[in-house]
Formats: C-alpha cells, structure tokens, sequence
C-alpha cells in the first residue's frame, strides 16, 4: 500500500537561492496585466508566484519559483513577461531531481 504525500510537501524539500539583485522573471507591464482578462498566471503557476492584487493588476514574488516556464506559456498572446534562467549559483535546488 502506498502512501499519498502532498506536493507541497514534496516542494518544501526543494531549496532556493533567490537573486534579489536580479530576479529571472519581471512583468514588462503592469498596465498589461490589468487589463488581462483570464490573469491566467494567478491560477496556472504550480509554486503561486503570481496573485491578483487589489489594484486589478498582477502581484509577482519569486521566492520559491520552479522555473518551469509555465507563465511564459500562459501569457504568450500578451508577452508581458520577461523570463530567463537564473545566474549560475541561484534558483532552486531540486531534491527529487
């Protein structure tokens, strides 16, 4: 019998070496995200990077960022995010490989 674990358990082992000088992802427009009507960033990025904010706009923190790329897709018809690997010696360190 196997035993179910939670993912957020599973992304609690992982470690992240966050560049603040430099964060790997910016949204290019706030404006752009306010007037997005799906803001499907909010919903579809697996470690909850991206929250709507009181303004109507997007609010993005990336502390705990998978790089997995998920918001580029998801905002593809806009092009509002700029997305680029880490400088070497930060992001996350996958202990699940």
């Amino acid at each position: 019998m196997s035993i179910m674990v939670k993912v957020e358990e599973k992304l609690y082992q992982n470690r992240y070496i966050v560049d603040e000088s430099r964060p790997h992802i910016q949204i290019k427009s706030v404006e752009a995200c306010q007037s997005c009507e799906k803001q499907a960033c909010t919903v579809c990025c697996p470690a909850a990077c991206y929250s709507k904010n009181e303004t109507g706009g997007v609010t993005l923190v990336t502390d705990g960022c998978l790089e997995c790329g998920t918001c580029r897709v998801v905002c593809q018809d806009k092009g509002n995010i700029a997305w680029d690997y880490p400088r070497g010696g930060y992001g996350i360190s996958y202990k699940f490989g």
